[in-house]
C-alpha cells in the first residue's frame, strides 16, 4: 500500500506520538509499503529528519507552543497539502494525533476523496485545564469531535480513550493499542551494580519514567516522602525538573536516559509509579512491565487496559494519594509479592509487542477503504424515484 502520514509530532520530537509513529514506518517498512511522511519543522538547530526507515519527510513550516516550547505547531494551506498528496497518491491518509496540522489534512484528503484513519492519541483538552487555561476546554473537545467525526475511520490507544470518543458522537472507533520492544525491555537487564549506587542496602527503588511536565503530575509522589526503606528516582526531563526537586528532596533525578540506559535503569525498580491521569495509554506501563516490575498507576485513561489489579500491580483512585501510598506500602512490605507480580507484568506483554500491534494496522487501512467506498457510493446514490398514483 502507499501511505500518506501526517503526524502532528516527529523527529527530533520525543514523545509517544513519536515513538508510535516510528514504529509503525519500520514495520511498514519492513512489509514493503511505500510510506510520506508530512510533519512540522523542528525548532531552529535541531536537526531536520528527511527520511526514516524508508520514508521521505516533508516539513511544513512551524512555531512553538507558547509555554511549551517543545512542541511545535504547523498550519499550511489545505490547498498546499492537497498538492502533497495528490503528488504522492496514496491509498490512505494515516492522521497521526490530529489536531492542527490533522485539522489541515483531512480537509485535504477530503478534497481528494481519499480515506482517513485518524488515531486519538493526546488528550489535548484536559491538557488545558492543567495549565489554568480550563475556559478553553469546550472549544479543545469540539475540535477533537470534529476530525474524528469527519475521518473515515478512527483508532483509539485504549479502550478507555475509545469510550471518550464515542461519547462524543464518534461511531466508526476501533481499538489499537501501543506495543512495546521485548527484547530492549527486558528483567535480565536488572543492574545490581547499577541499584548499589541509587539506593543503600534493604531499600526498594520506586522509580518513574517520562516527561517532567505539569500533566504529569509526578508531584504526587511526595505522598510516599514518609515510607520507610525507599528511595524514589525519577527518569526524565522537563519545564517543572527544579520545581520537583525541591518538592522531592529525597528523590534522585536522573534526566533523561536513552540507549541501554533507560532497560537498564527500568529493569533496576522495584516498583514502577505511573502518576498522570491523562495519558491515553501510557507507555512506559508496558515498558515497566516487559521489564518485569509491578506499576501503581492511576484508574483512568489507559492504565485501565495495563494493570491487572492485585496481578501485575494496582490501580488508584485519581488524585487519592492515600490509596497511592497504602499500594505502594504494600509492595514495599512484601518482596515476595513483587517478584510474584513482576513475573505476571512480564507474561503480560507477550501479545503487545510491536510487531503484533502494527499488523492489525494495514487491517484498519482496508477497512477504511471500505469505508470510503461505501461512503462514496451513499453519496453520490441517485436519489428515488417516488411513483405517482392518481
Amino acid at each position: 500500500m502507499r501511505i500518506a502520514v501526517v503526524a502532528e509530532s516527529f523527529l527530533p520530537q520525543a514523545n509517544g506520538v513519536t515513538v508510535t509513529a516510528l514504529r509503525l514506518l519500520e514495520y511498514l517498512d519492513a512489509h514493503g509499503d511505500e510510506v510520506l511522511v508530512l510533519a512540522p519543522a523542528p525548532s531552529r538547530g535541531e536537526d531536520a529528519v528527511d527520511q526514516y526507515a524508508g520514508a521521505s519527510v516533508y516539513r511544513f513550516r512551524s512555531v512553538s507552543l507558547p509555554g511549551y516550547a517543545e512542541m511545535r505547531l504547523s498550519n499550511p494551506r489545505v490547498r498546499t497539502l492537497a498538492e502533497h498528496l495528490r503528488y504522492f497518491n496514496p491509498d490512505v491518509v494515516h492522521l497521526a494525533a490530529p489536531f492542527l496540522l490533522g485539522r489541515q489534512a483531512i480537509g485535504a484528503a477530503q478534497s481528494l476523496d481519499l480515506p482517513t484513519v485518524a488515531v486519538y492519541q493526546t488528550e489535548v483538552p484536559t491538557y488545558a485545564r492543567r495549565y489554568h487555561a480550563k475556559q478553553i476546554e469546550p472549544l479543545l473537545w469540539r475540535r477533537i469531535e470534529q476530525i474524528h467525526k469527519r475521518a473515515t475511520l478512527s483508532l483509539a490507544p485504549s479502550s478507555y480513550a475509545c469510550a471518550q470518543l464515542i461519547e462524543r458522537g464518534v461511531h466508526r472507533v476501533a481499538v489499537w493499542p501501543h506495543g512495546v520492544d521485548r527484547d530492549r525491555f527486558d528483567p535480565v537487564y536488572r543492574d545490581e551494580a547499577l541499584r548499589a549506587t541509587l539506593a543503600g542496602p534493604g531499600e526498594v527503588i520506586v522509580g518513574y519514567v517520562g516527561r517532567l511536565a505539569r500533566e504529569k503530575q509526578v508531584e504526587d509522589l511526595a505522598a510516599l516522602a514518609h515510607l520507610p526503606n525507599i528511595r524514589v528516582v525519577v527518569v526524565g526531563d522537563g519545564p517543572r525538573r527544579e520545581k520537583l526537586a525541591q518538592s522531592l528532596p529525597g528523590a534522585i533525578f536522573t534526566g533523561h536516559l536513552q540507549g541501554p540506559d533507560l532497560p537498564r535503569m527500568m529493569a533496576s525498580f522495584d516498583i514502577f509509579v505511573h502518576t498522570g491521569q491523562m495519558d491515553t495509554f501510557a507507555q512506559t506501563i508496558v515498558e515497566a512491565h516487559a521489564s518485569g516490575v509491578p506499576v501503581v498507576a492511576p484508574a483512568r485513561g489507559g492504565p485501565l487496559d495495563l494493570v491487572e489489579p492485585g496481578k501485575t500491580g494496582f490501580l488508584y483512585t485519581p488524585d487519592s494519594l492515600p490509596e497511592l501510598t497504602r499500594h505502594v506500602r504494600t509492595l514495599t512490605e512484601d518482596a515476595g509479592l513483587r517478584m510474584v507480580m513482576g513475573v505476571a507484568a512480564r507474561e503480560s506483554t507477550a501479545n503487545r509487542t510491536w510487531e503484533v500491534v502494527n499488523a492489525e494496522i494495514l487491517r484498519h487501512y482496508t477497512n477504511a477503504v471500505t469505508f470510503n467506498l461505501r461512503d462514496r457510493a451513499q453519496r453520490f446514490r441517485p436519489p428515488r424515484r417516488r411513483l405517482l398514483t392518481r
